[in-house]
């Protein structure tokens, strides 16, 4: 059994987290923490997890961390940045949910995400947590820094074609849409349910802070600057990613061998029968992702169609994924469950 310590667990995102971790054979957990709940029982709060977890927020001040074998950070963006390092030199191995660490560049984080990066030394130390594309690298890292939800689901639908080097890389084109609980558990006016029901927008067209992400990860699968449209949605559900790829073929190829042979063997990247439509519930508190392919009345142009759960694959599956490869277990250990229907 391994030790391990949640840092802020009240968001969806947490709370997934330690769904998981509860059913994780080889998982204790040591602490979890929250500045505004410290002291309340957490099935108090999360009524789901009551016989699961019998342990009490603590303040992240008092909380012992350092007992812990590895700690992860479902927090705030800007959070990790300040308190992963005493960790880390105290042998703790830490997995960071926000984006503290996942854009290499630090100036371009830094105007993406409006502040001061407080440790830009361990940008260069973290592993981009995509197991498919850094297993390897993930296996022997200290500080990982899990991908953001869009990221999952575009690189891993565009990745093939990308690394392939047979579509059109400067034009790419990538809709997403998203539930709202990618929006955290937070007031809002704009997540309430009578502004998103019924409803289906787009937002942040000028420029999402996810784009330099996934742009970056695309490039260095093709070994060059890739461009990249990116236009995220708001959809009227709770849970889920839709994202739809548009790329050019540039070259002749057999798109769906391209596919299978990329996939074989990936514990949790499945690639649907051709003229497949995956939906997001097909997919729901699970941590797959579905995929499939489409080639419009034989054109030229290639549409590739993504689905996740933004809380699993997208955020709490992909983060004890990536642990279960840090510490030696089996992949798929604690994250193998069947989606949920309806």
């Amino acid at each position: 059994m391994i030790k391990v310590g949640v840092v802020g667990g009240t968001g969806y995102t947490g709370v997934e987290l330690l769904r998981l971790l509860a059913q994780h054979p080889e998982v204790e957990i040591e602490a979890i923490t929250s500045r505004g709940e410290a002291g309340t029982v957490v099935s108090d709060l999360f009524p789901s997890l009551r016989g699961h977890i019998d342990l009490t927020f603590s303040d992240p001040a008092q909380a012992p961390l350092e007992r812990c074998d590895l700690v992860f950070f479902a927090t705030p963006n800007g959070v990790a940045m300040k308190q992963a390092g005493p960790l880390l030199d105290a042998g703790v191995r830490v997995i960071d949910l926000a984006a503290d660490f996942r854009i290499r560049d630090v100036a371009e984080w830094e105007r993406w995400y409006g502040m001061k990066h407080a440790s830009p030394e361990l940008v260069a130390e973290a592993v981009y947590g995509l197991p498919e594309i850094n297993r390897e690298a993930i296996r022997g890292a200290r500080l990982v820094a899990n991908p953001g939800c869009y990221p999952t689901a575009v690189q891993l639908a565009a990745l093939p074609l990308v690394e392939a080097g047979v579509v059109d890389l400067d034009h790419l084109i990538a809709d997403a849409a998203s539930g709202v609980s990618g929006a955290g558990r937070k007031a809002d006016v704009h997540g309430l349910f009578a502004e998103v029901s019924d409803s289906f927008k787009a937002y942040a067209v000028p420029g999402h802070r996810h784009l330099p992400e996934i742009r970056q990860g695309l490039s260095a699968a093709a070994g060059r600057s890739v461009g990249l449209t990116f236009v995220p949605h708001l959809a009227p559900m709770i849970r889920g990613i839709h994202a739809t790829i548009y790329a050019r073929l540039v070259a002749q190829a057999d798109v769906r061998r391209i596919y299978e042979e990329r996939y074989r063997g990936e514990p949790f990247v499945d690639l649907m029968p051709e003229g497949s439509h995956p939906d997001t519930r097909s997919v729901r508190a699970s941590n797959l992702c579905r995929i499939a392919l489409h080639r419009p009345q034989g054109g030229d142009t290639l549409v590739v169609l993504s689905v996740i759960d933004n809380l699993v694959k997208g955020a709490a599956g992909q983060a004890v994924q990536n642990m279960n490869l840090m510490l030696g277990f089996g992949e798929s250990e604690g994250i193998a469950q069947v989606p949920v229907l309806p």
